[in-house]
């Protein structure tokens, strides 16, 4: 009988890495072409802060599942 081979415990987290730096390339783009007229700290908040912050919870999820 063959035994289940054990996944990697990070790598919903790292699939979610990916998703978010492409969505975050494609909405900084848009930002950019369009000339968006947020405020310079929304763009960060929105390009940075927010997904960072997903991030850091999402790790700390995965890691606290042993």
């Amino acid at each position: 009988m063959a035994t289940p081979r054990k996944r990697a415990p990070l790598l919903p987290w790292i699939i979610g890495v990916a998703i978010i730096i492409a969505a975050d390339v494609a909405v900084a783009s848009w930002m950019f072409q369009s000339g968006c007229q947020a405020p310079g700290i929304v763009q960060i908040i929105v390009l940075v802060a927010i997904p960072a912050v997903y991030l850091v919870l999402a790790y700390l999820t995965f890691r606290s599942q042993d």
